[in-house]
């Protein structure tokens, strides 16, 4: 069945507006019908089944059928913090990450990024990540759509560090700590205080890799550097595979 996310404002007691893309998408791509059923979810704490009412002119009414429980999301809040890779990766990241179960993404700028940061062009490179967020969690029947920060300087992003449970700067030259030595611990003890509230960011390079610099800056920011095993990954791969180790290790995929 196919799944929309609208605001919460949208949602009038046992009826919902849909509009904009959604409603062409709707219309045009799905040539909806009066009867039809559909999934439609605020993103926040209500979701639903509900049947195509009226069709108008970029508008779709529709009245709450079914009321769904909201249970799709992960327990353990994994954030993306991914220095901006070159070309297209960057949307590779954000619609695979959101499959997987990312809940957040924080673009930011690092010594070896190599792309061109332009201020200007960054709205609209945003609102495109912000849209694959979108389609990425209604493919997968997310209860939220990601959120996409905008572009951080690397000394912002340190700064950043305090508002999360756990950070892990995932580092090619880290041979010592590996990403599951210190996931398992982190999970068996994070999980049983804080429940859903857990939150971890995992810091992920760009083409070039991290500076040593860069990471001693980032463990006095109070990261953990840990390695990815011996391979060295791709930076749109790094992060995916991250993030399915945490969900594994926090029992998501049936790891615990």
């Amino acid at each position: 069945m196919q799944r929309y996310f609208v605001t919460p404002a949208q949602f009038q007691g046992e009826r919902v507006e849909i509009t904009g893309d959604d409603a062409r998408h709707i219309t045009k791509v799905m040539r909806g019908r009066l009867g039809d059923q559909l999934i439609v979810s605020d993103g926040v704490s209500r979701e639903a089944v509900v049947e195509i009412e009226s069709i108008e002119a970029g508008s779709v009414a529709a009245v709450v059928v079914e009321p769904l429980e909201m249970t799709q999301e992960p327990h353990l809040q994994v954030s993306i913090a991914q220095s901006l890779p070159k070309g297209d990766k960057m949307e590779t990241v954000i619609q695979k990450c959101t499959e997987i179960g990312a809940v957040s993404f924080v673009p930011f700028l690092s010594e070896r990024t190599i792309v061109q940061y332009d201020a200007k062009k960054e709205g609209k490179r945003l609102e495109r990540w912000r849209k694959i967020a979108k389609e990425a969690a209604e493919q997968a029947h997310r209860n939220r759509v990601p959120s996409v920060e905008q572009p951080l300087s690397w000394k912002n992003l340190l700064a950043s560090f305090s508002g999360y449970d756990a950070i892990y700067f995932c580092y090619e030259k880290e041979h010592g700590s590996q990403l599951r030595d210190m996931l398992k611990p982190f999970v068996e003890q994070a999980l049983p205080e804080l429940g859903s509230k857990a939150s971890l960011l995992l810091v992920i390079g760009p083409e070039g890799g991290f500076t040593e610099e860069e990471s001693r800056a980032a463990e006095e920011a109070g990261a953990v550097s840990v390695g990815l095993g011996k391979r060295i990954l791709r930076c749109e791969t790094a992060g995916m595979t991250a993030l399915a180790c945490a969900l594994y290790e926090s029992g998501e995929m049936g790891g615990v």
